[in-house]
């Protein structure tokens, strides 16, 4: 059984000594952000310390949805899908956007009534998100195999292809004039009169007018080298790639205990949707206050486990020169190993509730870090001790979905224009620990 396959890009060769933006990170966000300046006329580089799309953007389930997202996120949702239906055009490649719709299954009325509280939130956006009765499942997903207590639908919420989407995104970058740098890892940051006035990579230094750290699971220890705490962990994901199969529904189906959806190629890619791996790390018992709300919620889907990441963190260095190596530069991409007993079991349900996935064939299974905030709402705006710094990560698995919506807004901030979409509830001083460090600062 193979592990992932993500598609790579020609990147820049040359490194530019100055742009007006820089760009830290090549995952969705920041390959959108920059695609959006560019686009609007400003020179942007972006830097990867690896390679474009290889960590969580090109490892997520390729869920394009507004359905169940936090209130504050419906609005990044519906800007997001309006972008992505026209992603294809935009880029000019094949993201493998498809409208195919999203079926959120209830075991309990318990469950069901959760449902019905987000649809209360949502009404006001006018979303076409419908509950099903238990009977109606059966017209939406047929040949369900397991009795549920009702489901929460929306007919227009979509899927595309994370694996080919970012690189289709970066090529149409490059062809806008931005510049795309792979193994080519920041080091950190310099400033002039109180504000950022250049990156220093492994490569040189670029001057630049105002950066976007869009580092993903790798933001936190990034910016511990600048002196703020950032209160991220990683959560590891573990999914599963079909062969080509006939007979399952194509609606992407989220239950309790297993997560489906249809592939371009004909297969499915398949997880557990109840059950992700939180690896104990030294920044588990320094986060673990603001953690806690959120543990004691996800108690039933989190996982622990002790092994060898603990030390592997526990050795990684926190500090660094701009003139040393540093950690983004020893591990190019993050690239865990899945957990076979988690997907085992996802499979296992899988088919008790879905019988025609029984004859399925495994064709890839990886692992993936999702870069978690303690709320699961990404942190977009400018950091208030450094002017030109702007922070745009801890997306906590739902970047992929709502990264074209969050690219615009970034690069609207970038700009100083009037953003379409209200930043206040993704603003870096709603964690208390963040607010008494850029005041002590």
């Amino acid at each position: 059984m193979m592990g992932i396959t993500i598609e790579t890009i020609d990147a820049d060769a040359s490194l530019p000594k100055s742009s007006d933006v820089v760009v830290i990170g090549g995952g969705i966000i920041g390959i959108m952000t920059a695609l959006f300046l560019a686009k609007d006329g400003i020179s942007v580089t972006v830097c990867e310390k690896g390679e474009v799309g290889h960590e969580q953007s090109g490892r997520n389930w390729g869920w394009v949805r507004i359905m169940g997202r936090d209130p504050g996120e419906i609005p990044l949702g519906l800007e997001s899908m309006r972008l992505w239906s026209e992603m294809d055009k935009l880029v000019g490649g094949d993201t493998g956007f498809t409208r195919s719709g999203i079926v959120y299954v209830a075991d309990t009325p318990a469950a069901l009534a959760q449902h019905e509280a987000w649809l209360d939130h949502a009404r006001q956006y006018q979303l076409d998100s419908r509950l099903l009765s238990s009977r109606e499942i059966e017209s939406v997903l047929p040949g369900c195999g397991r009795t549920f207590a009702g489901a929460l639908f929306t007919p227009s919420d979509a899927r595309a292809e994370p694996q080919k989407a970012v690189p289709a995104m970066a090529r149409a970058l490059r062809r806008h004039g931005g510049t795309v740098l792979t193994r080519c890892a920041v080091r950190g940051i310099e400033t002039r009169a109180g504000r950022v006035s250049a990156v220093v990579t492994e490569r040189g230094t670029i001057a630049c007018s105002q950066i976007v750290l869009a580092g993903g699971a790798w933001s936190r220890l990034f910016l511990g080298n600048l002196g703020i705490d950032f209160p991220q962990l990683k959560v590891l994901g573990s999914v599963l790639r079909t062969e080509p199969l006939d007979g399952p529904p194509a609606h992407a189906v989220g239950g309790s205990d297993f997560a489906f959806r249809k592939r371009q190629d004909g297969g499915y890619t398949i997880a557990h949707r109840g059950a992700s791996t939180a690896e104990i790390v030294p920044d588990s018992f320094r986060l673990f206050g603001d953690f806690l709300p959120s543990l004691v919620k996800q108690r039933h889907e989190l996982r622990l486990h002790l092994g060898a990441r603990f030390l592997e963190e526990a050795r990684t260095p926190r500090r660094w020169g701009l003139d040393e190596v540093t950690p983004f530069e020893r591990m190019r991409v993050l690239d865990p190993a899945p957990v076979s007993a988690i997907l085992r079991e996802g499979q296992a349900n899988l088919i008790k509730a879905f019988p025609a996935f029984a004859g399925l064939k495994i064709a890839q299974a990886w692992g993936g870090f999702v870069d978690a905030m303690p709320d699961a709402v990404p942190v977009i705006g400018e950091v208030p001790r450094l002017p030109g710094f702007f922070i745009a990560s801890g997306f906590s698995g739902h970047g992929f979905g709502i990264g074209p919506g969050a690219g615009r807004l970034i690069a609207d901030l970038v700009r100083g224009a009037t953003p379409l979409i209200d930043a206040r509830p993704f603003r870096l001083e709603r964690f208390a620990r963040l607010e008494r460090t850029t005041r002590a600062a």
